[in-house]
């Protein structure tokens, strides 16, 4: 076990010949004096940054927004834990990012490009066979501490031995770690094959190695952590309430990359059991903006009199990400499910368009693929010859359909119960080995089909309960279990189910996270968020191609490949989303003119402001 205490041997320290600090003058690292020219504020995962080194601010902020006022939000769930960046735990999540800062942070208004935060000075050359960063001498931590290269080494050592997996996974590609001067890092990369690597290692969340041993840091605890960032976490009530308090001192706020953000003094997240009372607390004002997912509340429930009186503003924001693949998954580790015909036709009796009509008014549209409604979507697209090529000895994977572009998801006739789609399905369940005896289906054995759908959310139990309506006329029983937030993420860590709904939020620049998605690798692997348990070897052949991606024409062939290995899996039954973001909110919230392509994200909402 490593603890900062611990001599860090492998470490190799560079001698240094000149200056290094903030202006980085590296001559005297052969290694790196030939690219010294590569010095930038910046790093691009495709192509440049949108922002020179001159910029003042993002363009989806208000860089005029006051500051001051508190906002106090709800979530429904629990949380037992402080530290999000642990398997362990349901964690209170906004620690990272407001109280543990990284090297860099993303620009939203881009794919995915990082701007200097914690390091001012970014150094990476064309092969990204390493990445050096060079740290800003004004960065302190909350209690006056500097941040220092031996807290960034110590951060990466500390997660890749207890992050979640992504982190580890990460970590371990890391060949060697130069330590070139109290405020200069350099992470050797190997051969620099994965170009996300260095990109990757500037989102690296650094911690005060003077204020954490390995031991702590590895157990779940309610103890408000140090951090460099812009909040402190000042009252934990466990289970119920987390107050963050804007720093008067945070080092950081004058810096181009935060002008414009953190400008509410005080955020209170209060947890709620359901979502019945996380909205009756936000009706009758103790909460001061909701993130609805509900189409019909949207469009009925909002006849409160805050509302009707315009102390509640409703606002639609539209983004530009791929729409997030969600739905029913399949846990293919059960033997029911391991079959794709089975999913294939369990698929085909999901009646959306009669649950669209009959729950949802109307209002919601059919996810299709993992990259819905962007270019790296393969729906409705005939492979490339790319694509073909990085699918190579696994094209036998892909579906003739999915492969052609002629694939949709499947449609019905809007009654719940269209017969040529459970014919179909019927069919497809025969030849896997499943037949109907009187009005149940049944296997060899005589045993019936059944299976659970496990959730969490009891607005949920609505959706579920028409799909098992559809699934009877097959002879399936599916049961429907709602469990509490805390529980369910237990068991989805551990993979104690046999179906969930599940959400994977995608981005425009898709990459290693994909292997924690749905890589062969982590099926099995605890805390992995590959809840189908994905095991289809050329899904790793296209996430390599994905993270391997020089410029943005490889990166949409790869995603596309990897979409179609997907799709022709039927690891999900997909659902839908909504056309736009729906919040509801205080009169007083204000929020920026210019959208974010990421929209309005809830985890992050850094741009808000308390203005009458």
């Amino acid at each position: 076990m490593l603890l900062p205490t611990e001599p860090k041997s492998w470490r190799r320290v560079a001698l240094l010949v000149g200056t290094v600090g903030t202006a980085l003058g590296l001559v005297g690292s052969p290694s790196l004096a030939e690219d010294a020219d590569g010095q930038t504020h910046a790093v691009a995962m495709h192509g440049s940054p949108l922002h020179g080194p001159d910029f003042e601010h993002f363009d989806y902020v208000n860089p005029d927004a006051p500051t001051g006022g508190a906002i106090r939000f709800g979530l429904r769930g629990s949380f037992d834990s402080v530290n999000p960046l642990i398997v362990r735990g349901s964690p209170v999540w906004w620690v990272r990012g407001w109280v543990w800062e990284s090297l860099a942070t993303r620009g939203r208004d881009e794919a995915f490009t990082l701007y200097g935060l914690l390091a001012d000075t970014i150094i990476m050359p064309e092969d990204r066979t390493y990445v050096t960063f060079g740290i800003n001498p004004d960065a302190r931590f909350s209690d006056g501490e500097p941040v220092t290269a031996d807290d960034v080494i110590f951060s990466m050592e500390l997660l890749r031995e207890y992050g979640r997996p992504s982190q580890r996974r990460a970590y371990e590609q890391i060949t060697d770690v130069e330590r070139l001067d109290d405020l200069t890092v350099t992470f050797h990369l190997g051969d620099g094959s994965n170009r996300e690597l260095p990109v990757l290692m500037g989102l690296l969340p650094v911690l005060p190695e003077h204020a954490m041993t390995a031991d702590a840091f590895n157990q779940t605890s309610l103890e408000p952590p140090i951090g460099s960032g812009p909040y402190a976490l000042t009252r934990v009530d466990a289970g119920r309430l987390a107050v963050f308090e804007r720093r008067e001192d945070y080092w950081g706020a004058d810096l181009p990359v935060n002008a414009g953000q953190y400008n509410v003094d005080e955020w209170s997240v209060e947890y709620f059991r359901d979502e019945t009372a996380l909205f009756e607390a936000f009706s009758t004002g103790r909460l001061h903006f909701f993130a609805e997912s509900d189409p019909v509340a949207w469009l009925n429930n909002y006849d409160f009199p805050a509302a009707v009186s315009g102390d509640i503003v409703q606002t639609a924001l539209v983004d530009e990400r791929p729409k997030a693949p969600s739905g029913y998954a399949f846990n293919t580790r059960r033997e029911i499910f391991s079959d794709s015909r089975v999913r294939q036709a369990l698929n085909l009796m999901f009646d959306f368009e009669w649950i669209n009509q009959t729950i949802f008014a109307g209002q919601y549209e059919r996810t299709a693929g993992f990259f819905h409604g962007s270019e790296l979507s393969a729906v409705g697209r005939q492979a490339s010859d790319e694509e073909i090529a990085i699918l190579g000895d696994h094209i036998d994977a892909v579906l003739p359909e999915v492969l052609d572009g002629t694939w949709q998801p499947n449609t019905s006739d809007g009654s719940g119960r269209d017969r040529a789609n459970i014919r179909a399905a019927l069919q497809l369940l025969q030849e896997a080995g499943w037949r109907l005896d009187g009005r149940r289906l049944v296997n060899a054995d005589g045993q019936q089909f059944g299976f659970e759908l496990l959730t969490s959310s009891p607005s949920a139990e609505r959706v579920a309960l028409a799909y098992a309506q559809t699934l009877q006329l097959a002879g399936i029983n599916m049961s429907v279990r709602v469990i509490d937030s805390a529980q369910f993420e237990e068991r989805r860590r551990i993979f104690d189910y046999d179906m969930i709904p599940y959400v994977w939020y995608q981005s425009l620049s898709p990459g290693n996270e994909q292997y924690n998605r749905f890589g062969p690798a982590t099926a099995d692997q605890e805390g992995s968020w590959n809840t189908a348990g994905v095991r289809e070897p050329g899904v790793t052949a296209a996430i390599d191609a994905i993270v391997g991606a020089v410029d943005r024409d490889d990166l949409v062939h790869a995603a596309r490949a990897l979409d179609r290995l997907l799709i022709s899996g039927s690891y999900i039954i997909p659902h839908y989303h909504a056309p736009a973001q729906w919040i509801a909110h205080a009169r007083e919230v204000n929020f920026p003119e210019t959208n974010s392509v990421w929209g309005y994200q809830f985890f992050t909402p850094n741009t808000i402001w308390i203005e009458d």
